[in-house]
């Protein structure tokens, strides 16, 4: 909103002066809710805030006017002058009477009351003389000794028609069409209503109005509890119900917010505050309504805590989840299975859920007879069918955990209600499944540890399992054993696919085909496709090609070489570039391989590598799992490796190929590190690499190629571990990918990773290497909130560099062990450190690292209380960024400058500075210090005493460190939430945060331990 212009007024101004006020939503701006607005807190109160607003004057033409802010009137969106305070009141009370006439006595009460000037009439009519000048004579009017305006282009009355929207789109169950329309009306408000008007008949409308806005701000969060957005409205209504402390409905909302958040002891010391507050201001007990939702939330009222959308268990679920994958339409045999397992499906509904796993060897058709078996018991199961592979076959199986979100979200669970653990996620998950008939396929799994955890356990519903093993441990199961078809069978599937007529001539040959392919269902439809797809071949002629493969056919009696046997029928009839591409891409270890990964690997152009993979596609050798990705099946990828350690010539071309995809991604990564932080001289220090990566044109698009990469990235420095050549240039791509660590989806995979690195390095004594991997560690766990870890592993990577002549490690481990010195107390070894760092960065003429160095030793003055030289030391360091163009690091030097001028009393710059690097880290998606930035600017507004804000941000702050940042930061944020609760009143939500927050800092050992029990102890005695 524009605070010279005026408020955003919708282009058409609807008529009618006498519609309702009906509840709407907040102001919305850019997307989200401001605290202050929602808290009713003025526009010049919002220092330290991160979301601001901005608009013009009102679109489209005509005169028209506002009053819900300043008295203001524009023509063709210019603004008209209004004149003095009390010629806007005249104004005004024109406008507020919707068109009818208003008596010049009547005029003269409003502005004057009872004690009006002895020429309060002339002043009347100067102003209203005046005002018809400046608007239009048509518009103001004399009738009957008095005034009118003729217009209904009034901001209140667009806010009436869009309220009164609101209310008929909700009535019709369009709750989120309604939302939209209350935002448009509450953004119509821009600060204090009649703003500097004057007189008894302004401050009466002053109060009405705010009383509508607040209503309709009730309405709005009514609708978000309503649509399961209660985590998303904690902070608001924190806010909110600092700002208007005696507004019972407000509580009621926040209450019920916090319980459906699983935040129930906070719900109950919200009604605790409340009611000791009603007694103390007001003599009187909470309303019977906030009374009984109080009981409700000690029951734990399972209604309660259900969104109003959201079906009762016994009711139809919210959501009837149809994921089976499509059945083939040329299914052939096992009639037996068939009716034994679905038998066994149809006795689930009223009885002990049935459980079925069927194991074979692969290719046999598990997933075929299982998905087909799946679709016609689909009767037996009206609330729906989950489905889902588990990769059991191969490294990289899908964690439980992982595959419960999945199933939670399709069965219609709100992704703020997923708990985090395992064991929490399959409860809900059983209870949510408890009442309804729903079939689970859990194909490809790897053993029954991996499946127990997703089995519903409950009457009417059933689960079908594949596997390769047996699951004889998977108590209650009923084991299937798959074998490949009879020839009867394999012939039939045969001629379904190739068809009739061209089997019918050559029925031996047909015959001697699927004896070739072992009766195997995936080898008959691999040979029958590429025959079909071919009309100028006959089946002899690809019987004939089938002829001499005999060995392999006996493989197909030695287990999980029977696999490896069956798609040696496809790779036997690839060209022989499509058979080294097949070979070389199945050596890389991550889960999927772009397009430019793969042509690193076989050192192609882009172009020659795409015809090269859409080939394997073509043959089901490959998928591709999107534009420009592609993946191997877990088995198919065994089996490329098997041909790649038999047919590649010379051996070591597979040694190469691994090489070439670590130089790609050692080389990309580098422009990624360089792109993000000019001047750093980290790429100067990097292994040379020969093989060119990918560049960018801007920073986005580099930190998208990064993230997009991750897994693969990390797979791939994961296997260089296994290669002494190739070690030195996985530690350097992990040093370079440290974004990785900061990111929360990543950094455990990335520490894992570290360790087995530094491990490796180590075992192959190569001294420089295992320094450069400590110091990885080092930077991940610092990340992870692990400090004495950290410390340990930074001095482990400075001897190891001191031994080696490393000089850019021996730099960073020094900053890292200042760092770790200012986190444990130690703010003399922090000092020394971090001076060292300086020197040392300044000596390899490292600006960026010079500067990070000056801003870490900012901090240790200021813990050491000289806040002058701490502001300097910072000062000094966000400059030489600035000067380098780096904006990510800029950030890391604005939120050092933002705590020391925090200290310094230096509130309202302490605020921009960190909104300022808050607003850097978001975009850069560096997750930590986005929620840390958070939590410093709720240590500003604490000290400037706008606790409402303060709480508002500490919320905001816990939401995004969650995954990321460690138990003793969010200890630390728990503390500053519960001041900012306790500066509002609501002292028992503040105990609840810091008991939790002491219970972190006491398992950690903490010093902190004893400032929490300080609070306690203050709030307990007071």
């Amino acid at each position: 909103m524009d605070r010279e212009n005026g408020p955003r007024v919708p282009a058409r101004f609807p008529g009618g002066n006498d519609a309702k006020a009906e509840p709407a939503v907040p102001a919305q701006r850019n997307g989200r809710t401001t605290a202050a607005d929602g808290a009713g807190e003025r526009p010049a109160d919002t220092t330290g805030t991160t979301a601001t607003a901005s608009a013009g004057p009102p679109s489209g033409g005509g005169l028209r006017f506002g009053v819900l802010g300043p008295v203001r009137a524009w023509r063709d969106g210019e603004p008209v002058p209004t004149g003095s305070p009390q010629q806007r009141a005249l104004l005004a009370a024109l406008l507020l009477r919707g068109g009818r006439t208003a008596t010049a006595h009547e005029l003269i009460d409003a502005l004057w009351g009872e004690e009006p000037p002895s020429q309060a009439l002339a002043a009347v009519r100067t102003y209203a003389s005046r005002l018809r000048k400046a608007l239009d004579p048509k518009v103001l009017v004399s009738e009957s000794g008095g005034y009118a305006l003729r217009t209904t282009a009034l901001d209140v009355t667009a806010a009436q028609e869009l309220a009164a929207e609101a209310d008929r789109l909700r009535a019709a169950g369009d709750r989120a069409a309604a939302r939209e329309r209350l935002a448009e009306a509450l953004d119509l408000w821009d600060g204090e209503v009649l703003a500097s008007v004057p007189g008894p008949y302004a401050e009466t409308q002053r109060t009405r109005l705010e009383e509508w806005r607040l209503t309709l701000l009730e309405t709005r969060l009514d609708i978000d509890l309503e649509v399961g957005a209660h985590a998303e409205a904690v902070s608001e209504l924190t806010a909110l119900t600092a700002a208007h402390p005696l507004r019972e409905r407000l509580r009621e909302l926040l209450m019920l917010a916090l319980y459906r958040s699983g935040r129930q002891a906070e719900a109950l010391a919200v009604y605790a505050d409340t009611r000791r507050l009603l007694a103390d201001e007001l003599g009187v007990d909470p309303t019977p309504e906030l009374s009984r939702l109080q009981q409700r939330i000690l029951q734990a009222d399972a209604e309660l805590a259900r969104p109003v959308e959201e079906p009762a268990p016994t009711a139809a679920p919210v959501a009837r989840p149809a994921q089976l994958p499509a059945t083939v339409p040329d299914f052939t045999g096992r009639a037996a299975f068939v009716r034994e397992l679905g038998a066994r499906l149809a006795t689930a509904e009223g009885h002990v859920m049935a459980v079925s796993a069927l194991a074979g060897i692969g290719g046999v058709g598990k997933t075929t007879l299982a998905v087909h078996v799946a679709h016609e018991a689909r009767p037996h199961f009206p609330d729906g069918q989950l489905y889902v592979d588990l990769q059991g076959a191969g490294s990289g199986a899908a964690a439980p955990e992982t595959v419960l979100g999945s199933f939670l979200r399709a069965l219609g669970t709100a992704d703020s209600a997923i708990p985090d653990s395992l064991d929490d996620r399959a409860a809900l998950y059983r209870s949510t499944l408890d009442g309804r008939r729903v079939l689970v396929l859990l194909d490809n799994a790897r053993d029954a540890a991996q499946i127990r955890p997703l089995l519903p356990g409950t009457a009417g519903c059933a689960a079908l399992v594949t596997s390769r093993i047996r699951m004889v441990d998977l108590a209650g199961a009923h084991l299937v054993d798959l074998d490949v078809m009879s020839p009867e069978e394999a012939l039939q599937l045969f001629t379904r696919i190739v068809g009739e007529e061209r089997v019918q001539s050559e029925r031996e040959a047909a015959l001697d085909v699927v004896a070739a392919c072992g009766f195997l269902p995936l080898a008959i439809r691999i040979a029958a496709s590429r025959l079909a797809a071919r009309r100028t071949w006959t089946v002899s002629v690809l019987a004939a090609k089938l002829a001499d493969e005999r060995r392999r056919l006996d493989e197909l009696q030695a287990g999980d070489l029977a696999v490896k046997a069956t798609f040696e029928l496809g790779y036997g009839q690839l060209e022989p570039a499509q058979a080294r591409a097949f070979r070389l891409l199945g050596l890389a270890d991550g889960p999927d391989i772009s397009l430019a990964a793969a042509a690193a690997v076989l050192d192609l152009p882009l172009w020659d590598s795409e015809d090269l993979l859409e080939a394997l596609v073509d043959t089901s050798l490959l998928e591709s799992a999107a534009p420009g990705r592609y993946r191997y099946h877990d088995l198919v990828r065994l089996y490329a490796r098997a041909c790649a350690d038999r047919d590649e010539q010379p051996p070591s071309g597979k040694e190469a190929a691994l090489s070439r995809l670590l130089d790609f991604y050692l080389s990309t990564a580098a422009r990624v590190y360089a792109i993000e932080r000019p001047g750093d001289r980290l790429v100067d220090h990097l292994e040379p690499t020969s093989y060119e990566g990918l560049t960018f044109t801007d920073r986005h698009e580099a930190q998208d190629w990064l993230y997009t990469e991750a897994h693969c990235l990390l797979a791939t420095v994961r296997q260089s571990a296994s290669s002494p050549s190739a070690l030195r240039r996985g530690v350097d791509l992990l040093w370079a990918s440290l974004d990785l660590a900061e990111s929360g989806a990543n950094s455990r995979e990335y520490e894992a990773v570290a360790t087995v690195l530094r491990e490796a390095a180590n075992k192959a004594a190569d001294v420089r290497a295992e320094g450069r991997a400590a110091l990885t560690l080092a930077y991940v766990q610092h990340v992870a909130g692990r400090f004495d870890q950290a410390d340990g592993h930074a001095h482990e990577s400075m001897d190891l560099a001191a031994a080696t002549g490393d000089d850019l490690p021996l730099c960073w481990a020094a900053n890292a062990l200042g760092i770790m010195a200012l986190y444990q107390g130690r703010n003399a070894d922090g000092e020394r450190f971090l001076t060292q760092a300086t020197a040392s960065f300044r000596a390899c003429d490292d600006a960026a690292g010079e500067a990070s160095a000056l801003c870490n030793l900012s901090r240790i003055h200021l813990a050491m209380g000289q806040t002058d030289i701490a502001v300097e030391l910072a000062q000094r360091g966000t400059a030489m960024y600035d000067a380098m163009g780096h904006a990510l690091k800029g950030a890391n030097g604005r939120y050092a400058l933002g705590l020391a001028l925090t200290q310094s009393g230096q509130l309202v710059e302490a605020a921009a500075r960190l909104t300022e690097a808050f607003e850097v880290f978001q975009d850069s998606r560096q997750r930590l210090w986005e929620g840390m930035s958070l939590f410093r600017i709720a240590e500003v507004d604490i000290a400037a005493r706008r606790f409402a804000q303060a709480a508002s941000h500490s919320e905001t702050a816990l939401v995004v460190l969650r995954g990321v940042g460690g138990e003793w930061r969010r200890g630390q944020v728990l503390v500053v939430l519960g001041r900012a609760l306790s500066g509002i009143g609501q002292h028992g939500r503040a105990q609840v945060c810091w008991r939790e927050a002491l219970d972190i800092f006491v398992e950690l050992g903490s010093p902190e331990e004893a400032q929490v029990r300080a609070l306690l102890l203050e709030t307990a005695a007071a």
